[in-house]
């Protein structure tokens, strides 16, 4: 083991691997013209002092006290001067992993890159102290991962991400992973290989003292969920059974706020056949899918003036040639829904859309889904974070966002939720991607302080 490495604690299913040189324990990846990258490099710990298998624990004034009936405050007896400041030492290194998970490119769909990148998080993740399982996808392996913490009677904190982007293979040959004023831009770092690299940092700042989370931590990390989760969703929703809150680490609102609600998202595929012919010779013969389409298509717009639903074209695709009339026709449209009865009523009106020409078939499916989570009040889960955050000396807050995400499922369902908590920037899913880099530290710090500290209770019993 390097002597800058801190053992990590053992499990109780046994001794989570780790990397004996501080390197990844991922398979090599192969430079080359497809845009293949060499593995990164897990966070390295920083010892407070020489590191020993027997080094002794920080001050007591430094580590949150274990007993549940305190507030998250009473419970940071000294540590938020140590966290800061931890994290801040700590900030370069998870930069550095930020733009080393950005240049792995990850598209959904692409199984051996995506396989690729799992296996280097699982290797980062456990030279942190986690214990990682490959969950097989025909699309690219899911991750479940599992901290023990320091009252492993108590439910789990369910932790939720995503390893593949929205960026096809070949984007970093003209938009490289780079920096310029105090800004990390790349195809992914904010969406969201900037939260997945904070996490590993803050785990890595907790066994730097000698210390781990108050309860058992699992994250969920899905290959498909730029797709909508088709099939990590099922993973997603069995772990969280038990679960005492949900946290994402999908990106905070640009100005660092946290999300406290989503709307519901569906993807829905039209497909429509018709009959080919020579569209010269033969033209009454036919019966053109792209014109029965489009006319459906004009059709279903008028959804999106119903309160409470979006709706977007985004892609279409019909026909063989210009002198044959077209057999077959498809259209996915991407629906946004404020309400779980805006969603409801506008799958129902979808899945009984009808032929306006004899002979013509419509079909409507559903590719992917996700419930509206709606805002609540009281929120005692922000609430304990922005107690957290304050006493670190951040200020913070949250709001509802636009975008879902697999924090959908959770919040959905009434259980404590919080998304946001990934990387603060601006431009996901755009070529102005980037995250603040001056955010990374405070950031590790909370992440930390969220891990540490004794949960309040947040649901009535």
């Amino acid at each position: 083991m390097s002597p800058h490495t801190v053992p990590p604690e053992p499990h109780p299913t046994g001794t989570p691997a780790a990397h004996p040189t501080g390197t990844s324990a991922a398979a090599p990846a192969t430079a080359g013209a497809d845009g293949a990258e060499p593995p990164a490099a897990p966070l390295a710990v920083t010892p407070a002092a020489p590191a020993a298998a027997t080094a002794a624990p920080p001050p007591a004034a430094e580590l949150p006290a274990p007993a549940p009936a305190v507030t998250p405050t009473a419970a940071l007896p000294g540590l938020p001067r140590t966290l800061t400041s931890r994290a801040r030492t700590l900030t370069a290194a998870v930069r550095k992993r930020c733009v080393d998970l950005a240049r792995i490119e990850s598209p959904s769909g692409d199984a051996p890159r995506l396989d690729a990148l799992a296996e280097e998080l699982a290797a980062g993740y456990a030279a942190t102290g986690a214990t990682a399982v490959r969950h097989p996808c025909e699309h690219g392996d899911h991750l479940v991962l599992d901290w023990p913490g320091q009252q492993e009677d108590l439910p789990h904190l369910l932790v939720v991400g995503h390893h593949d982007t929205v960026w096809p293979v070949g984007t970093l040959a003209d938009w490289p992973v780079e920096e310029c004023e105090g800004r990390l831009s790349g195809p992914g770092i904010l969406d969201m290989k900037g939260g997945l690299a904070l996490l590993e940092g803050a785990f890595a700042l907790l066994a730097d003292l000698g210390q781990r989370p108050h309860r058992p931590v699992r994250m969920v990390i899905v290959s498909d969920e730029e797709i909508g989760s088709p099939d990590g969703r099922g993973l997603v929703e069995r772990h969280l059974r038990g679960a005492a809150a949900v946290l994402g680490l999908e990106p905070g609102h640009p100005d660092g706020r946290l999300k406290t609600a989503r709307r519901g998202s569906t993807r829905v595929r039209l497909t429509v056949t018709g009959r080919e012919a020579h569209a010269g010779l033969d033209a009454a013969d036919g019966l053109s899918a792209i014109d029965e389409l489009v006319d459906q298509l004009i059709a279903v717009r008028g959804l999106a003036r119903q309160p409470g639903t979006e709706l977007n074209t985004g892609r279409i695709d019909g026909g063989t040639r210009a002198n044959v009339i077209a057999g077959h026709a498809e259209a996915e449209l991407g629906l946004r829904f404020a309400t779980t009865e805006a969603q409801r009523r506008t799958l129902d009106t979808l899945a009984h859309l009808t032929a306006t020409r004899p002979g013509a078939d419509v079909r409507t499916e559903v590719l992917s889904s996700r419930p509206a989570w709606p805002e609540r009040t009281g929120n005692p889960l922000l609430r304990h974070v922005r107690s957290l955050a304050a006493a670190l000396g951040q200020h913070l807050d949250g709001a509802p966002a636009g975008g879902a995400g697999d924090t959908n499922l959770a919040g959905a369902r009434g259980l404590p939720t919080l998304d946001g908590l990934g990387a603060v920037g601006a431009g996901p899913h755009a070529r102005h991607e980037h995250l603040r880099v001056d955010q990374l530290g405070p950031r590790i710090a909370l992440l930390a302080a969220l891990l540490a500290v004794p949960l309040p209770r947040l649901r009535e019993r």
